[in-house]
């Protein structure tokens, strides 16, 4: 095992994986419960929806077995799962065009597509174009971005009125923001005192104080004004375990697979397999540089060894997450949050792989721990991401220009994918403007025709009908 998964070699220990992979998947275990209050709610085209509890099996269940897939062929100690935001494309872009079975018929299309790009080498060699300095802003911007999640989740920063967002309501108000005070000080203190284990014991002790809080205080409704989790015990053994629903699984098969998407246009379903496999692509990209950076996995120039196995696993879960219709699997950023814990090897994603298996079935438990206290170590991680922003040379114009537009863009678009095209555009039109457009990979002038086209799809849209 040690060989195999080079525990030994990337300093790091069994026990250490074991805790990184449970923080990973407390991290974002929200996605069980978050996913399917969109996916599960939306309606597609004959106003049909598929329903929370399907959704919410069957996310956990192709996260399990993705995240397995992923340790075991990639061997690094990244996490998959249905991807946020793509689960709002498929849900509100892509549903109301079409039924539900062809909606995920599209998702496998999209990975069979993806799947194509890594063997053939396409994939790959977009990650090797990319200059260093803009690896090292993507890793920031990930960073940033997993903060601005953090934060908002919590409630501690929202939308304000006559603002874009504020300090939660207009002030830090009520219960549940001062459990995510306390466990983003708790997970603090145990960071700086290198204690082992800190995020993961920040994000068990903060959920006993809010279990507590709730018992004394609140009416197990969320009254107190929990974020989406009423940290409440459960009280019978039906509360613990419910058998899963699987019906969804082969959903994309219903009906046959002749004579599908005919009722659209053909300029529109390239339109929306484009959008759907351009952000799958970079979002996928950029989270894998940010936390391969933050892991010490990548060399001087931001490269990853291996990366096209890991490029394979993630296309997998992508026709594992269209198959069992729970939205796009893609990797996931909070799998820097085990990487905090120590994680570097594919052990991790394996034990967060059998976590989301566990909660395929216990359910309640999943949900148990509320945003306010997971999302303290999102914060944490976020610092230590952008920890490596000074080593990036902001004197040459182009790689200072581009890469402070991909770190801003991440989190005030609240797209990785969106903060990597800018950044690129910005980079390739300040070489050009410089003299140096020759100095740009032929693949970069490419990737940002494509990301000007996508940045341009509403009126392209309006021209096409």
């Amino acid at each position: 095992m040690d060989r195999f998964f080079k525990i030994s070699e990337r300093g790091s220990t069994f026990g250490t994986e074991v805790r990184g992979g449970m923080a990973t998947f407390f991290a974002m275990a929200y996605i069980v419960v978050l996913n399917p209050l969109i996916i599960g709610t939306a309606e597609d085209v004959n106003g049909e929806t598929l329903g929370i509890p399907g959704v919410a099996a069957m996310t956990a269940l192709v996260a399990a077995i993705s995240c397995v897939i992923m340790g075991m062929v990639s061997r690094y100690p990244f996490a998959i799962a249905a991807g946020m935001g793509l689960n709002a494309v498929i849900a509100y872009g892509i549903a109301p065009f079409m039924p539900w079975a062809d909606v995920f018929l599209l998702v496998i299309i999209e990975g069979l597509l993806l799947l194509i790009l890594v063997l053939t080498g396409f994939r790959t060699a977009v990650f090797s174009a990319i200059p260093p300095g803009l690896k090292i802003a993507i890793a920031v911007g990930v960073g940033l971005f997993l903060a601005f999640i953090g934060l908002v989740n919590a409630g501690f920063v929202q939308a304000g009125e006559g603002t874009p967002v504020q300090l939660g309501d207009g002030g830090l108000n009520g219960w549940p923001i001062l459990i995510f005070v306390i466990g983003l000080l708790l997970s603090i203190a145990l960071y700086v005192r290198n204690v082992r284990g800190a995020l993961l014991i920040g994000i068990v002790v903060t959920t006993v104080i809010a279990i507590v809080v709730e018992a004394v205080l609140g009416d197990g409704e969320g009254g107190l004004g929990w974020g989406l989790t009423v940290p409440t015990l459960p009280t019978s053994v039906g509360d613990l375990v419910a058998v899963p629903d699987v019906s969804l699984l082969g959903l994309f098969a219903e009906g046959g697979l002749s004579g599908r998407f005919s009722d659209i246009g053909a300029a529109t379903l390239v339109m929306l397999i484009f959008t759907l496999l351009l952000a799958d692509f970079f979002d996928t990209m950029g989270t894998m540089v940010g936390v391969a950076q933050q892991a010490g996995l990548a060399d001087e120039d931001g490269n990853i060894e291996g990366s096209r196995e890991v490029l394979t696993a993630d296309a997998i879960g992508t026709l594992l997450g269209g198959a069992g219709s729970a939205s796009v699997a893609t990797v996931y950023a909070e799998s820097a949050a085990g990487v905090g814990e120590g994680a570097r090897t594919g052990i991790a994603p394996i034990v967060t792989g059998a976590m989301f298996l566990i909660a395929t079935l216990f359910t309640p438990l999943v949900t148990l721990v509320p945003f306010e206290a997971a999302t303290p170590v999102l914060v944490i991680v976020g610092f230590m991401m952008m920890t490596q922003v000074t080593n990036i040379n902001f004197k040459d114009p182009a790689i200072g220009i581009g890469s402070f537009l991909a770190i801003i863009m991440m989190p005030f678009t609240y797209s990785i994918a969106n903060g990597i095209g800018f950044g690129l555009l910005a980079f390739a039109f300040v070489m050009l403007v410089t003299g140096r457009g020759r100095q740009v990979h032929p693949l970069l002038w490419l990737i940002s025709v494509v990301f000007l086209i996508h940045f341009a799809e509403a009126p392209i849209y309006a021209l096409i009908g």
